[in-house]
C-alpha cells in the first residue's frame, strides 16, 4: 500500500511568491533618499543622476527631488547603440 493517507495529499499549491517588480514611483514625483523607484530585473532601465543601482538591480533615489526619466542611446561594447530609458532623480 504506497499510497498517502488523507494527510494533505493535494498535488498544488507551490507556486512561487509574487516579487512585486515595476516602477513604484512615476515621472515629476517626488522622491525622498532611500525611496525605491524602480524593482527589476536586469538593467532595462538605468540609473542615471540622484540614484544607484542595488544589487538586485533595484533603483533608489539618493538625494530628494523629483524623478525624472529620459531616455538616451548607450554605445555597447561591440560598437552597436540601444536605446536605454535612464532614471534621474533631480534634487528641488
Amino acid at each position: 500500500m504506497a499510497h498517502t493517507k488523507a494527510i494533505g495529499s493535494t498535488q498544488l499549491g507551490r507556486d512561487s511568491q509574487p516579487k512585486y517588480l515595476g516602477v513604484k514611483l512615476h515621472d515629476g514625483q517626488v522622491a525622498k533618499i532611500g525611496n525605491i523607484i524602480i524593482r527589476q530585473r536586469g538593467t532595462k532601465f538605468a540609473p542615471g543622476k540622484g540614484v544607484r543601482l542595488g544589487s538586485d538591480y533595484t533603483i533608489y533615489s539618493v538625494v530628494n527631488g523629483k524623478v525624472k526619466f529620459t531616455t538616451t542611446k548607450k554605445k555597447k561594447f561591440d560598437g552597436s547603440r540601444r536605446l536605454v530609458k535612464v532614471v534621474n532623480v533631480l534634487a528641488n
